[in-house]
């Protein structure tokens, strides 16, 4: 270690300063509420069959496609594709028995 110092070194000097400034691509952490209540919505739906909670899903797996961001989503994810084909999914797993025609028990 030298004792020789650089001015251009020092951290502690005021000339060296730069205002902070965001780069233009920043990936911010979405917490988008309505997509994840899609999902879970979707997931309960599969679940309990309950076929009112699945028109809510599907508007909320619509309205996460509509408001997907691809400058700040993550490479690989599917975004709010993925999201409606699953509340779709719940929407048609949740009418499936009423449109199979099955037979009455017998006694």
């Amino acid at each position: 270690m030298s004792s020789v110092k650089n001015s251009h070194d020092d951290p502690r000097d005021a000339s060296l300063e730069v205002p902070f400034s965001l780069p233009k691509n920043w990936y911010k952490e979405s917490n988008e509420a309505l997509s994840t209540s899609g999902m879970f919505f979707s997931g309960l739906i599969m679940v309990t069959r309950n076929r009112y909670l699945a028109w809510p899903a599907v508007l909320f797996g619509i309205n996460s496609l509509i408001n997907q961001h691809p400058l700040r989503a993550k490479e690989g994810s599917g975004g709010g594709w993925s999201n409606l084909l699953l509340c779709v999914s719940a929407l048609v797993a949740s009418y499936i028995p009423v449109f199979i025609i099955t037979k009455p028990p017998t006694v």
